[in-house]
């Protein structure tokens, strides 16, 4: 229940998602009365709760939430889903201390080094699955394989994709480019042919949809994304200006609005809302911190259909597989 607006925020959104698929089971976990003062007379019967004295601070460190923020609502979430309570946990909150608290009571598949944090970003083809967004900054080429590996599951499953296309970020296409766990990440790609690996994509690329999944580290990935994120605000805002600027910009705003509604809808960050921390033993999404009704309701739904395409044992299975490949060279 936590993130920048907090329960006013997820509460009615769960309420919505509960309401448009009334088969699905719902754990609120937060303070009660920040929980029921925001619930109709008579809300769903998918919806349940769980009380929880404490919460995680945005401003929290992630050594300091595990340590010390066991009564958290986020501590609870995530024993809801190692106990097997809950299938997912979505949360809004601290995403060092989600992360950390997730591996810590989660645990990584065997073959996972790491967690990585996965979601999709809108390209000129569809979308495409960027990973990893922060969690792990500097990774060594095996790890770089392993996300390539989660993405590839996650690709094929969401979108129904056999042999989705892998790249690696990179600064140039030339097989000289790029640091040297990028090259050999490139070398032990290159060797198993179960992977669609095409080779180095640079970031122009990435919006062009050239491949379906992009591997990085969590630096890359991360101001890859946070600096989309600002480029697509100011072109918001300087379409809003052209087409408010004067009497005449307002009338060719009014005529554009149908095109400019389908541009909105293409692009929308609401419907990219909701990261995936790939390589648990659960499901756990991450929703953007500032993220208002309609996008954390998209971060539910990101949730609901993981679960009902069984990722995390997608992806325990093809790591298996990989490592049995492994064992045969």
């Amino acid at each position: 229940m936590g993130g920048d607006l907090g329960p006013g925020i997820t509460v009615p959104a769960t309420l919505q998602v509960a309401q448009a698929h009334p088969h699905l089971r719902f754990v609120l976990v937060g303070e009660e009365h920040s929980l029921t003062s925001l619930l109709p007379a008579n809300p769903p019967s998918g919806i349940s709760f769980e009380y929880a004295a404490d919460t995680v601070g945005m401003g929290d460190k992630p050594a300091y939430a595990l340590r010390h923020k066991r009564n958290s609502s986020m501590w609870r979430a995530l024993e809801m889903v190692q106990s097997g309570r809950a299938q997912a946990c979505v949360s809004a909150g601290n995403t060092g201390a989600l992360m950390a608290m997730g591996k810590f009571l989660l645990n990584t598949f065997p073959g996972i080094d790491r967690p990585a944090i996965c979601k999709p970003v809108p390209t000129e083809k569809g979308h495409s699955y960027l990973l990893d967004l922060g969690a792990n900054i500097d990774c060594r080429a095996e790890q770089l394989l392993q996300f390539a590996v989660m993405g590839a599951v996650l690709a094929a499953a969401v979108d129904d994709k056999p042999g989705p296309s892998i790249g690696l970020l990179n600064i140039g296409a030339e097989a000289i480019k790029g640091g040297e766990s990028i090259r050999l990440a490139a070398a032990l790609l290159h060797r198993h042919p179960g992977l669609n690996y095409t080779g180095y994509v640079e970031g122009d690329g990435i919006y062009r949809g050239d491949v379906d999944v992009v591997v990085c580290d969590g630096f890359a990935g991360n101001v890859a994304l946070k600096v989309s994120e600002g480029v697509a605000l100011l072109l918001a805002d300087r379409v809003r200006k052209i087409f408010t600027a004067n009497w005449y910009s307002r009338l060719v705003g009014q005529l554009a609005q149908p095109l400019l509604r389908k541009w909105h809808t293409q692009f929308d960050p609401a419907r990219y809302n909701g990261a995936s921390f790939l390589g648990l033993q659960g499901i756990v999404i991450k929703s953007h911190g500032g993220a208002d009704r309609r996008s954390f309701q998209f971060a539910l739904e990101t949730a609901r259909d993981q679960v009902e395409r069984s990722i995390p044992t997608l992806i325990n299975d093809q790591v298996a597989a990989l490592q049995a490949a492994d064992n045969g060279y």
